[in-house]
């Protein structure tokens, strides 16, 4: 019979958490499966080789940029620039709140992009704020916008840890660098 050797409810719920996670890494698809195993090894070292160039590439580029400057400079499209890019944080914003209401995994990708905007909103409001604003902006940014980044960063990060203890294939405690991204 084709049901034999299946695990009852109860059996499952009797196994450890060990016990747990070797079932469940014996019952998921081989990667290989999934996607070529050649042509995944290609594009991870593409992407690193990527990664790794451009952050080279940009250390002569910020001591480029740190020695020609101007102090201060006129920019053009000043609202629209600081009008899009609160647009694109009330995207975020919204897109968390959504996904978090409809209970959606892609939360943690719209959780963590609001946390890194709210810091980067911050850090432009401090720096280009007048020197009788700058307070304003210290204000905002310490009660308000970096709170609130750490709230949403830090929630991505549970949210993350959770699923993956869930799935058993975290135990509680083990920091979630440590995690591989696929065997």
């Amino acid at each position: 019979m084709m049901t034999d050797g299946i695990l009852t409810d109860a059996q499952i719920a009797a196994l450890t958490p060990e016990q747990r996670r070797e079932l469940v890494q014996r019952l998921e698809q081989p990667l290989s499966e999934v996607i070529d195993p050649v042509l995944l090894s290609r594009i991870r070292r593409i992407r690193l080789g990527l990664m790794i160039g451009c952050s080279i590439a940009m250390i002569p580029w910020l001591v480029y940029l740190s020695s020609t400057l101007p102090l201060e400079y006129k920019a053009q499209n000043w609202r629209l620039t600081w009008v899009g890019f609160d647009v694109l944080l009330v995207a975020f914003m919204l897109a968390t709140a959504v996904f978090g209401y409809l209970r959606r995994q892609v939360l943690l990708f719209a959780a963590f992009t609001s946390g890194v905007l709210l810091i980067c909103d911050a850090w432009f409001d401090m720096m280009t704020a007048r020197p009788d604003d700058v307070w304003l902006s210290m204000v905002s940014a310490l009660l308000i916008e970096v709170p609130l980044a750490i709230f949403m960063i830090r929630g991505a990060q549970r949210i993350m840890r959770l699923t993956m203890m869930r799935l058993w294939l975290l135990d509680p405690g083990v920091r979630l660098w440590h995690l591989p991204l696929f065997p």
